[in-house]
């Protein structure tokens, strides 16, 4: 099962029916994806996720109850979770993890990423948008600094996508696949 999660409005299931070709719900205003979605790709199970944080028209205990709806999916799922593919805006993150940690709180972005790996459930970062991000390399290596991510891993982990205008699609697909492979690889070998 590959997982597709991230914030309110940054393009989950736009990048999933721009990889996948299956119609998913897409909306322009935050929160459309209330539920786990599933949809079949190459015989893996893609989940759009509902996203966490600000949903318009949604009550804040409604907002709160969705994200423990997605922990806890994460957690009763984990082990059949093979990849999870967070998905950030990259124009909008960099000022939203600043406007958090000027308040001393851990960005919810971060701190997701922290909770997939705490899990063990290994994760890409799609950093869509990035037709609206200015200078790309300054605001991946940004990212990757506030997710703790050593500099020489920036290209392993970093996907920037425009699921809007279909770039950087097949790379990322590409991403995916290898990742799977490599882990199926793996997994057979050390049951021999």
């Amino acid at each position: 099962m590959i997982i597709f999660v991230g914030r309110s409005n940054v393009g989950k299931s736009t990048l999933i029916f721009a990889l996948t070709g299956k119609w998913v719900k897409r909306g322009k205003r935050p929160g459309v994806t209330r539920k786990p979605v599933e949809v079949n790709w190459r015989n893996r199970k893609v989940v759009d996720m509902p996203g966490f944080g600000f949903m318009s028209g949604v009550p804040k205990t409604k907002q709160e109850k969705v994200k423990d709806e997605i922990v806890k999916f994460i957690e009763e799922n984990a082990e059949d979770i093979e990849l999870a593919v967070l998905v950030i805006d990259g124009k909008a993150a960099p000022e939203i993890i600043e406007r958090w940690e000027k308040r001393g709180e851990i960005p919810i972005d971060v701190e997701f990423f922290e909770f997939l790996r705490e899990l063990g459930i290994p994760t890409l970062v799609a950093v869509n948008k990035i037709d609206k991000v200015r200078n790309l390399r300054a605001t991946i290596t940004y990212l990757a600094e506030k997710f703790g991510v050593p500099y020489s891993q920036i290209d392993e982990v970093f996907v920037p996508v425009s699921a809007k205008f279909g770039k950087n699609i097949n790379f990322l697909a590409k991403k995916i696949w290898k990742f799977l492979e490599g882990e199926s690889a793996q997994r057979s070998s050390s049951t021999t």
